[in-house]
């Protein structure tokens, strides 16, 4: 049978609930539709939901239209809970976007619509609540294309004229199929709605079952059903527990299938299936076996986390919405903390929106989340879970710190008998784009392995900020440098380092200091528009007059959590219950008043002694302590801003003509070898006869005047050096290695042809087991792969070694340990810039060269004519003109 997993997704209050009922009544899979306001519906299973009258978790049900299981994902509308609504997103085929046809696009509305976009989630859209007066449909639909996409079409018109012209100016494809045919055929339409190009709007009312069966028959028309692979794949985008305490994990099957008591892994750990189940509202079906494109909940399985692979799949990135307000749990007397700490991770794992946090230092439990209404939904969970009656403290804001520029950190770790020194290139991110972590450091000074090392190590802790002790975000962390000691480091070592690096770059680095901000819409009336603009500029926000519908006004902005908090019961209270303020989380931006925040903190990054930003360093077989001001004065690596500048130096060094300096005669060298290196030798060494410098150093006469050989070129390149050089080859890498390779061969094939010397591309494959050294004609080139445990710049230094005194090799490398050792050699050096403005160069003079051969020259019809002809034509002429 055909499957779809189809998520609901709405702003709070747009009828959601409402409609999966309807759906639901509508295929046959209850007899019954419940409703919100009469505690029965059949997805609001948790006593909490019922008496709220809201969807907290996320439920499935099963529902089978036309030969096609659809399985319905209910998700929260409420934003306290938008981080349990955004985990299933990455599980859902299409979304079901609800709208309350009486008050438009609002502002979670377009949250979601945002994270639905990063997702890439093919949408559908269903304007509820039609039969409330006042609602119009044209006006409606005008507005979706404003504030969500030109795609928004109205599928409930019919398929007219007017319908395809709408279509076809989503998408070119349409459009052309269109202007060829004069119609658009549907399977052209279901890839247009995958492409997220056109998105169907149906309108109806769900609690009257107006427009549901459109709604629900347009899914089963304009859906593309997903193939999936033969392989094994699977999901988790959920954890949770039964009535009994059974830990569940809820995942989609993306490849394969799932049977009862087969062992699953993340490559880390292994665990065995002991059931599964499919739910259906609160009741489940034990199955033996699930395929492709089914949701369900296993047991058995005690490790897994939500957003994490399984089988072929990977793991999906971070939520993008995190908690803003941080409370401190007051426990009953009598509680102990390192027993109720087991009790929250539980609740932790089930809610993404909660985040428990152990201070050690206030010895103190806080818990971070999304908002008040959530606050009050875990105290309610852990009455009735624990039988623990908590409080809480007054929140408190979750502020973030990030860096203005660009800096390295370095952070060295040298106790007796312990080595590693770590260097870190850190620069400032986008607003919203999280940590980002990468490797762009030669092996030729530190291993895979240890890279890989300081990579974990970089991604398992939380880093505080500098300013308050805050988290950092918004950066990108690179390694460039760094060393290891073949007997001494060892992997506590790299951790020591690799804190104290990023600590020591955050003490040197312009920190600003972040906070949360609110995206708000404000609907009141019109008369009371300059109170609140007023108080939205005191609440150091922006905003704007969105639109005045009658006597009602809509204002949009942005402004500080921290400030507009607690604003919706000061609109109740001067608007008289006319009022209503829609916030959903915007991200953090730059804070209001950092000097204020600061001091309140009260942080000294100098005394925390979790988070040292100073370095060990060894003399004398003891370590000392070295401020972080001057670790840069003691570290052993190069730093990596000194390296670069030296090859710009050193490149603008390369233009500067050589001056000729005078030369000294043989005699002279004698004096001063006499006068040195010899001066110490004892009798015994008498006997070796010494060569003068005149028989040593210089050719006789005779030697000078022979014609001096040519010798043959040779053009040495480092392949993989170069293709991380140039950033078109390192684009292209990114995606296909091998395409980079050819490409690169490809160029200095066509450069060979120019320079007519000998190129020979070397490439590593050291790491390949068992290989051999093996050279391939590539063309006109020579293509070398290294053998096992030879790297390619072992394999370039001893060619020229070998080979200096018979050939003239340049070589191509921006490796700065590798251009020494070729210095040395008595080689040529290119770096991978040269290289390239070298090949360009080329290719432009051949160009002009064809240009200048293409010059046009004139053919007149004479020339071509015999002597004979030339004079019958002349007499031609003259008869003519006779």
């Amino acid at each position: 049978m055909k499957k779809l997993v189809i998520g609901l997704c709405a702003h709070v209050d747009a009828g959601k609930t409402t409609l999966s009922e309807s759906m639901l009544y509508l295929s046959g899979a209850i007899r019954k539709m419940g409703r919100v306001d009469n505690k029965d519906a059949h997805l609001d299973t948790f006593e909490l939901e019922r008496a709220r009258g809201i969807t907290i978790f996320s439920k499935q049900a099963l529902l089978e239209v036309a030969h096609t299981q659809i399985t319905l994902l209910d998700t929260p509308g409420h934003v306290d809970f938008s981080l349990e609504m955004e985990r299933t997103l990455q599980v859902l085929d299409y979304a079901v976007l609800v709208i309350n046809g009486a008050d438009g696009v609002q502002g979670h509305t377009r949250t979601l619509w945002h994270l639905l976009d990063i997702y890439q989630t093919p949408v559908f859209l269903f304007i509820n609540k039609m039969d409330q007066v006042g609602t119009d449909r044209e006006k409606l639909i005008n507005e979706l294309k404003s504030q969500l996409s030109d795609g928004c079409i109205d599928f409930g018109q019919p398929e007219s004229t007017d319908f395809y012209d709408q279509l076809a100016m989503c998408d070119e494809m349409l459009l052309d199929a269109y202007v060829d045919t004069g119609h658009i055929e549907l399977p052209l339409i279901r890839e247009g709605i995958r492409k997220r190009k056109v998105y169907p709007c149906f309108f109806g009312s769900a609690l009257k079952l107006e427009g549901v069966e459109e709604l629900l028959q347009g899914i089963v028309d304009y859906a593309h059903l997903p193939a999936y692979p033969e392989s094994f794949g699977a999901k988790v985008f959920k954890i949770g527990r039964d009535e009994q305490g059974n830990r569940l994990t809820y995942l989609k099957i993306t490849g394969g299938r799932l049977k009862v008591r087969e062992s699953l892994s993340n490559g880390v750990w292994e665990e065995k299936v002991n059931q599964i189940r499919i739910y259906s509202g609160k009741k489940f079906e034990a199955v033996n076996e699930v395929e492709a494109g089914s949701v369900c909940a296993v047991t058995g399985l005690t490790l897994t986390k939500p957003g994490e692979g399984l089988g072929t799949e990977t793991a999906a990135h971070s939520p993008l919405l995190e908690p803003v307000l941080a409370y401190q749990m007051i426990l009953p007397e009598g509680c102990d903390p390192r027993v109720m700490m087991p009790k929250l991770r539980q609740l932790e794992e089930e809610d993404p929106g909660l985040q428990v946090v152990w201070d050690e230092e206030l010895r103190e439990i806080q818990v971070q989340m999304m908002g008040e209404v959530q606050l009050e939904i875990l105290q309610s969970l852990i009455r009735s879970r624990f039988g623990l009656e908590v409080s809480f403290g007054s929140g408190r804001i979750v502020y973030k710190e990030t860096i203005g520029n660009a800096v390295e950190g370095v952070g060295h770790f040298e106790p007796l008998r312990h080595y590693a020194e770590v260097h870190l290139l850190m620069e400032p991110g986008e607003r919203g784009s999280g940590l980002q972590f990468g490797a762009q450091c030669s092996e030729d000074s530190l291993s895979k392995s240890w890279q890989r090392l300081v990579l974990s190590h970089l991604e398992e802790k939380v880093h505080k900020g500098v300013l308050t002790g805050s988290p950092i975000t918004d950066l990108k962390i690179t390694l460039v440098s760094g060393r290891a000691h073949t007997k001494h480091t060892d992997g506590g070592d790299f951790r020591e380092a690799t804190y104290r690096a990023v600590r020591q770059g955050l003490m040197e680095a312009e920190s600003i200091l972040l906070e949360p901000y609110y995206a708000f819409q404000l609907e009141l009336p019109e008369k009371m528009v300059g109170r609140a603009m007023n108080d939205v500029e005191k609440m150091h926000g922006t905003c704007q007059l969105a639109r005045i519908e009658g006597e009602r006004a809509t204002l949009t902005g942005s402004a500080p959590v921290a400030t507009m908090r607690n604003y919706q019961q000061e609109v109740m209270a001067y608007s008289k219950g006319l009022g209503r303020l829609f916030c959903s989380l915007k991200g953090y931006e730059p804070c209001h008043n950092p000097d204020e925040v600061i001091a309140m903190a009260g942080y000294d990054p100098e005394r925390d002694v979790d988070n040292p930003a100073d370095s060990v360093f060894c003399a004398q077989g003891s370590g000392y302590l070295v401020p972080w001001y001057q670790v840069k004065e003691y570290m052993h690596v190069e730093s990596y801003f000194a390296k670069e500048s030296e090859f710009i130096d050193a490149e603008s060094h390369l233009q500067i003509p050589y001056a000729e300096e005078r030369w000294i005669d043989p005699e002279e060298i004698d004096r001063i070898l006499n006068q040195t290196y010899y001066a110490n030798q004892g009798k015994k060494s008498l006997w070796q006869k010494r060569k003068k410098a005149v028989e040593s150093y210089y050719r006789p006469p005779a030697d000078l005047n022979k014609p001096k050989e040519s010798q043959e070129e040779y053009l040495l390149v480092d392949g993989y050096n170069i293709i991380f050089d140039w950033p078109e080859l390192k684009e292209l890498a990114q995606d296909n290695m091998d395409g980079a390779r050819i490409r690169l061969l490809d160029i200095l094939s066509n450069y060979q042809g120019i320079r007519k010397c000998r190129i020979i591309v070397v490439f590593d494959a050291y790491r390949v087991q068992g290989h051999p050294e093996e050279a391939i004609d590539y063309h006109n080139i020579l293509m070398v792969y290294t053998k096992e445990a030879q790297t390619a710049d072992q394999y370039i230094e001893r060619f020229a070694y070998d080979h200096q005194k018979k050939y003239k090799i340049t070589v191509a490398t921006s490796d700065g340990l590798q251009q020494i050792i070729i210095r040395g050699a008595g080689c040529a050096l290119l770096s991978a810039r040269d290289l390239k403005e070298e090949v360009i160069m080329a290719n432009k003079q051949v160009i002009e060269a064809y240009q200048a051969q293409q010059t046009p020259t004139r053919h007149y019809l004479k020339d071509a004519l015999s002597a004979e002809s030339e004079q019958q034509m002349k007499e031609f002429l003259k008869r003519e003109k006779d």
